[in-house]
């Protein structure tokens, strides 16, 4: 019983460590997400380079490239991030899609660098030739798929007009909510959470108003 009771603390010693040097390396690699964040929406992801990166962050170019072996890696680890976030904070007990695009304001405020990064670096990969072109495009496709579903959702349960096309409707809100990120990010004295509860009401009226002949 002694020898066990001896095995099990020198296992949880061991383990501690270990953990330890997890946790550090965790710390380290959202530390370079942070800092590959604010470079790219500073300067771009041509003008960002790895080395940058890593004095900013504080560590070693080789301490870099263990959790991130090229720049392509570091540009899609940044962007599932953005995702990440997304998909934390989104309200999955909001079905209506109105009160969904409204409550993307709110991301401005929250995590203002994954906005600025995001709108940078799809302006820079819309070449089809550019390493996040495709996964930005398949990224843009799906928010219109999803948007269109919530609006034939909508329809469905008797809510909005049945005579609007969802996946037309889905391309205007899509439209403006990157045209807000890059706005924005122009001109950070935008109202945003006034622009958003004015296009939120008026897209209120599109959907759930009479429709064609009505």
């Amino acid at each position: 019983m002694f020898s066990r009771s001896v095995e099990q603390r020198s296992s949880v010693s061991d383990q501690r460590p270990y953990a330890s040097l997890l946790a550090k390396g965790e710390d380290r690699r959202q530390r370079i997400l942070a800092v590959a964040q604010r470079l790219l929406t500073r300067n771009g992801w041509r003008n960002t380079t790895l080395g940058q990166i890593a004095r900013e962050a504080g560590v070693t170019p080789a301490g870099l490239l263990h959790h991130f072996e090229s720049k392509e890696q570091l540009l899609h680890a940044v962007l599932e991030a953005r995702d990440a976030y997304d998909d934390a904070h989104r309200n999955t007990t909001r079905d209506d899609i109105i009160e969904q695009v409204g409550s993307v304001a709110e991301r401005f405020e929250r995590v203002p660098d994954l906005v600025g990064m995001f709108v940078v670096l799809l302006i820079e990969n819309l070449d089809p030739d550019a390493p996040l072109h495709d996964r930005l495009l398949h990224r843009y496709r799906s928010a219109l798929e999803i948007i269109a579903e919530g609006i034939r959702r909508g329809q469905r349960a008797g809510r909005y007009r049945t005579d609007l096309d969802p996946a037309l409707k889905a391309v205007e809100i899509v439209a403006f909510l990157n045209g807000m990120e890059t706005s924005w990010l122009l001109d950070p004295s935008i109202p945003v959470t006034e622009v958003f509860k004015e296009y939120t009401q008026s897209l209120a009226l599109q959907l759930t108003g009479p429709g064609d002949g009505h």
